[in-house]
């Protein structure tokens, strides 16, 4: 899935759409540090209140929240055992399809059982399952929010699970109306945080509007934090790399390349064909037009002015950093916002923030044998008030 494709769903979790229609729900409540299930409950989604649909739709819209790499990320399924039963991609793909509301909950209680086979959790926790069906219009109407009944549309059923911690009200005072009276409020009933779920995924991955049932997009509960035991052994998925990943594998390639010593211009150019490369992706709406791969890398930082650049440099680097001379990386995760103050200089005597587009006024440069950072700037400096008075460079 690309950031359209969750996008476009991700804005159908609401009341009275008629492109999202969620059948059943299902909901489990396990307390801390326990490996049961103090209670569930199965129901069709229409039966709840119109305020419990909303706040339900409200989290799961949470759930799809945030970048892919970051806080999103499509996993692959592990290959099945022959003698596995309860493997998470043939649960889902069987719960999906099936005509039988139990035999879907029985399906989702499997995949419950698997969050807490090995793993308790800190705090009492909800698991949430809902199956529904998501419609996308073939051609595109000026706002997609109402499909007219001689439209056609892709037809997509969806499964999706959230995860949500549970919290203790604190202890309060309040004002009783009817008794005119203050009085502490006692009700210490837990409340369900569905503002921040800690988890979830959403099966299956759409492609080109076609389902692709051998991948799963997983949501972290933190960007660059996903929970590897939870992909590994709930969801029976394949190892990820996060934004974070990808950046660091990409500086080591670098310097395995062009050495650890590069200056700010240099730099700044490899950050400007970087942004650039994602101006493109926007322009033309596709992201593997953004890819880095060992061409493109060898592309960057020969444009970028890196001497001795060549092809079996770049796949040695790769090879001995990944071990995979076929890894891409997604630009994306590599550049800093651009246009904002994203890159942080750390020194003793002050810290600089700055953005990658104005990296190349920066440079470090040594004055009477000392190591000194020099800015470019086109205004007065002014500090507490005061216009510092230009000086000349020393000798």
């Amino acid at each position: 899935m690309n950031k359209k494709d969750i996008a476009a769903i991700r804005k159908q979790f609401k009341l009275d759409t008629d492109l999202l229609k969620i059948t059943e729900i299902y909901k489990v409540y396990i307390k801390q540090e326990s490996s049961d299930f103090y209670h569930e409950e199965s129901q069709s989604f229409s039966l709840l209140d119109r305020e419990q649909q909303e706040l339900f739709l409200t989290n799961f819209k949470k759930v799809l929240g945030g970048k892919l790499g970051l806080k999103l990320f499509e996993v692959k399924f592990q290959e099945q055992a022959e003698e596995q039963t309860d493997h998470t991609q043939r649960l889902l793909y069987e719960g999906l399809h099936s005509d039988e509301v139990e035999d879907w909950k029985e399906n989702m209680q499997s995949i419950a059982r698997k969050m807490v086979q090995d793993a308790q959790y800190e705090k009492d926790i909800v698991v949430t399952f809902i199956r529904g069906t998501y419609f996308k219009p073939t051609k595109r109407n000026h706002d997609e929010e109402e499909v007219a009944k001689q439209d056609e549309v892709y037809k997509n059923p969806f499964i999706l699970c959230s995860m949500n911690q549970t919290e203790l009200p604190k202890r309060s005072l309040v004002f009783d109306f009817n008794e005119k009276e203050f009085k502490s409020r006692d009700m210490l009933d837990p409340i369900i945080n569905l503002t921040s779920p800690i988890g979830g995924f959403v099966f299956p991955c759409f492609t080109d509007n076609a389902a692709d049932v051998n991948h799963i997009l997983y949501a972290a509960g933190k960007a660059n934090k996903p929970d590897y035991h939870f992909i590994e052994n709930v969801l029976d998925g394949e190892e990820i790399m996060t934004a974070e990943d990808d950046k660091a594998v990409f500086e080591e390639i670098v310097k395995e390349v062009a050495g650890n010593e590069m200056n700010t211009r240099t730099l700044a150019s490899v950050y400007d064909e970087l942004n650039s490369m994602l101006l493109v992706e926007n322009e033309e709406e596709d992201e593997s037009l953004s890819t880095l791969d060992t061409k493109e890398v060898e592309r960057v930082l020969k444009a970028s002015g890196v001497k001795d650049v060549s092809t079996e440099k770049v796949e040695r680097a790769f090879q001995k950093v990944i071990e995979d001379k076929t890894y891409e990386m997604k630009a994306s995760h590599i550049v800093p916002s651009y246009t904002t103050k994203s890159i942080k200089i750390e020194t003793k005597v002050a810290n600089i923030a700055i953005s990658p587009q104005d990296l190349r006024y920066v440079r470090q440069v040594t004055v009477n044998g000392k190591r000194c950072i020099l800015i470019e700037v086109e205004e007065d400096t002014i500090i507490e008030g005061f216009t510092l008075l230009p000086e000349e460079l020393l000798e």
